[in-house]
């Protein structure tokens, strides 16, 4: 088609005409809302590198849940900050710890939320990996039996949806499995499957005080310049019982997120992590973005390039907009 006889513009003429034709829409439907739960009561910690979130106690978990719900949101995403760290991990998995807490919090008072758990042990250990470490290097198949019980555990509290992040291999197997002996063969497993090593995580490593304590997570986190690589773990996930597959981070890797709605047949998630918030958020501040304007635009790509659910810490803002 060429000019004159195709006129681009004549569709882009007045608003109604380009609602009609929008080719991509965000909706409340693909958010999903991260919350970091801590200890306490009345606790509302502010986390510096994340303005407008903050680490908090279950009663503040259970407020923050049900604006989510109000917005339209259908799920939350928690990660926990325990009492106390060691070199097993062991308040990962215990009944009493902070995540299986705030799970039943929420499900006793805001029933009608999906409430998804991130499973993972850097925040627990002391050494800060995602694993057991022997001699200085992350063991990875001593590993999958912790994470396998904290997965159960956070099923057993009342999660509708477990989401293991520590990029271990054979975890999602070893976590199917375990739930399905247990009898929680219904309860979903979104896979953290293609999750690169990224500096975008700087902030959220404080905000869950998570960070390596020597070190790095490059031996199990993916090598950014590599893209086959995840058709791989993502097929060896679904192979393993993963009912939805996440990328992360979100905007370095649309090309990951398009590859993978090319290549699979499941629900592909993406997370819009916080380095990614954190910055539109210090140019906000510094008065040189429109924050609204800018965040709409990056989960607007996000779910171009195929992702079917957004995990966004603007998801609250980003309801409320489309709500208006």
């Amino acid at each position: 088609m060429l000019f004159p006889d195709y006129r681009g513009r004549r569709l882009r003429a007045n608003k109604n005409f380009r609602r009609m034709i929008r080719e991509t829409k965000l909706s409340c439907d693909d958010l999903i809302l991260p919350l970091f739960a801590i200890e306490g009561n009345s606790v509302k910690k502010p986390i510096e590198s994340m303005p407008g979130h903050f680490q908090l106690s279950c009663d503040h978990i259970v407020t923050a849940a049900k604006e989510a719900k109000d917005a339209g949101i259908p799920a939350i995403i928690l990660f926990g900050i325990p009492d106390k760290k060691d070199p097993l991990a062991t308040r990962a998995y215990a009944s009493d710890s902070i995540v299986q807490k705030a799970v039943m919090e929420v499900k006793e008072k805001v029933p009608d939320i999906c409430v998804i758990t991130d499973v993972c042990l850097c925040g627990y250990t002391d050494h800060g990996h995602c694993g057991v470490v022997e001699n200085g290097i992350v063991d990875n198949d001593a590993s999958l039996d912790l994470l396998a019980k904290t997965a159960l555990s956070h099923v057993k509290a009342g999660a509708d949806m477990v989401a293991p992040s520590d990029m271990m291999d054979g975890r999602i197997g070893e976590i199917r499995q375990t739930l399905d002996e247990e009898g929680f063969s219904h309860t979903p497993i979104m896979s953290y499957a293609v999750k690169y090593s990224s500096a975008f995580y700087g902030p959220f490593r404080q905000a869950a005080e998570s960070a390596p304590q020597f070190g790095d997570r490059k031996t199990y986190q993916m090598d950014p310049a590599n893209s086959l690589e995840a058709i791989r773990e993502a097929t060896m996930d679904i192979e393993e019982g993963a009912d939805i597959i996440m990328v992360k981070p979100a905007l370095s890797y649309l090309d990951i997120i398009y590859r993978l709605k090319l290549e699979i047949d499941l629900p592909i998630a993406a997370y819009n992590v916080s380095g990614e918030y954190s910055i539109i958020k210090a140019g906000e501040m510094m008065g040189w973005v429109n924050a609204k304007e800018l965040v709409m635009e990056t989960l607007l790509s996000i779910k171009r390039a195929g992702a079917d659910l957004i995990l966004t810490y603007s998801a609250i803002d980003v309801a409320r907009e489309l709500n208006n």
